[in-house]
């Protein structure tokens, strides 16, 4: 295949590819609203924290799955068997070293947060799915590789089916806890399966010093800057769990879930494919800046209003909804967790451009900085303000963000007063109008109205005013060569 036909053949896999992402992120939102609704009514804050809280042990246990040999696949221009073999080997011996350690170290945690018996089940059940969900880690990269994300979202939208309507139905049904732990079992038995059935390969062990050496030298630097996201996020929720106590954490939790769905929709689908392809086009430094504004332009053009709409209409769902009102309290987390998440969306795709170009040692030390900044404020903003101490400190945290969007212009060109400016001056305005139209009250009528108005506002102003061509920069995604 020719260099042409490469680029073309890269272009399509990447539209698709962000389709599909896109499409599994609408469909698990939906998904994820109608279950996180069902749930959060049917129990209590401090079961819902004590969920947050297995999850993070788990995120904990996944640092050290496999020493960043899998980023090191991604990356490499070309791998062999032995790659991957070694990769794999690697991974398990890890992994099986791991769920011991987990499995003997149950009653120090059980003991550690006065944990109930069903939470250990649960808490071994994540053990299980996190040994499952390893064994699909060389399928998803040969998918990766090759671009086709399409195929680990068939997956990923087949695992979020059967986890969100079991969790849900045996939440209703009055399983608890328990709720969880068979939908994470059933979720990982099947995301297993149908992974091998999309991509197989057959398990190989063995270790290739050569190999090793090659995937580490990328691989170690690239898993300290996850090592470190781990201690700034998951080791944080462990230490705020046992200060706070698990009714906060639920709080937390909640807050920082609904805050941060449309990063989790838009700027993590964006994450997944940015890697792969600015690894591909590293040396073409006019592509990259291209990609790199356009992704400016979509992200901020959707997060802004969808932020806006978030901050003034949040009360409505918490009052509307049957028996939500207990989620009241953590509202105002909520706003300024919103705040914190926009900022940092910044942040992201310029931390996915310094991997890909093989700059680790910038992203390292962003992540160095906000590891011990988090470290440092947390304990004393949340011994001051209680819950919101947490808030604060990712408030601050996400303002690094200006600092990132200048370093990344040494290596690109950047475009941000064009691709931000706007989008977020229409949506102040449009928030001004919704302020006006809420004021009519508190209802489901009110509730619709305003968000109707708001987008015709917003679209109104972009389209009409300042003379935005979205339908133009849409079909040029399809003619970007």
């Amino acid at each position: 295949m020719d260099q042409a036909d490469h680029q073309k053949n890269l272009k399509k896999n990447t539209v698709v590819s962000i389709f599909s992402l896109f499409f599994q992120s609408g469909y698990a939102a939906i998904l994820g609203l109608i279950a996180n609704l069902v749930l959060t009514i049917s129990l209590p804050p401090a079961t819902f924290g004590i969920y947050i809280l297995t999850l993070s042990i788990i995120s904990f246990l996944n640092y050290f799955s496999d020493i960043g040999l899998a980023a090191s696949l991604v990356q490499k221009a070309e791998v062999s068997d032995d790659d991957i073999a070694t990769t794999f080997t690697v991974q398990q011996l890890l992994i099986v070293s791991l769920l011991i350690i987990a499995f003997l170290v149950t009653p120090v945690i059980q003991n550690l947060y006065n944990l109930p018996q069903n939470a250990i089940y649960l808490y071994w059940a994540l053990l299980v799915a996190f040994f499952l969900s390893s064994l699909k880690t060389i399928p998803s990269i040969m998918l990766e590789r090759q671009v086709q994300f399409q195929k680990i979202v068939l997956v990923q939208v087949v695992e979020n089916t059967i986890f969100y309507v079991t969790v849900s139905i045996l939440a209703l049904a009055g399983f608890d806890l328990f709720s969880f732990v068979y939908a994470v079992l059933i979720r990982a038995i099947c995301g297993t399966l149908l992974m091998y059935y999309l991509s197989f390969w057959m398990p190989r062990f063995t270790v290739n010093r050569t190999s090793l050496k090659g995937l580490l030298s990328f691989g170690l630097p690239f898993q300290t800057n996850t090592f470190l996201a781990l201690v700034k996020d998951d080791l944080i929720l462990l230490y705020l769990g046992k200060v706070l106590g698990l009714e906060a954490l639920g709080y937390i939790g909640w807050a920082k879930r609904w805050a941060e769905a449309p990063i989790r929709m838009i700027m993590d689908n964006i994450s997944r494919i940015l890697f792969p392809i600015f690894a591909r086009l590293q040396h073409e430094k006019d592509k990259v800046s291209k990609l790199t504004n356009k992704i400016l332009f979509f992200q901020t053009m959707l997060l802004a209003p969808v932020y806006t709409a978030m901050l003034l209409l949040m009360h409505f769902v918490v009052e509307l909804i049957p028996k939500y009102n207990k989620w009241e309290p953590a509202l105002p987390i909520f706003y300024l967790l919103c705040i914190s998440a926009f900022l940092s969306s910044y942040s992201t795709p310029f931390i996915n451009l310094f991997n890909a170009l093989g700059k680790v040692k910038i992203s390292f030390r962003y992540m160095l900085y906000w590891t011990v900044m988090t470290w440092i404020l947390m304990p004393i903003l949340t011994t001051t303000y209680g819950v919101n101490g947490f808030a604060y400190t990712l408030i601050f945290l996400s303002l690094t963000c200006f600092a990132i969007m200048i370093h990344a212009k040494k290596y690109i060109d950047l475009e941000l007063v064009k691709n931000v400016v706007p989008f977020i001056l229409a949506s102040a305005i449009m928030g001004v109008v919704v302020f006006g139209v809420e004021m009519l009250g508190v209802s489901l009528l009110t509730l619709i109205i305003t968000s109707l108005v708001g987008a015709a506002v917003y679209l109104g102003i972009l389209i009409g005013i300042l003379r935005i061509p979205i339908i133009h920069e849409i079909r040029s995604i399809f003619k970007y060569e």
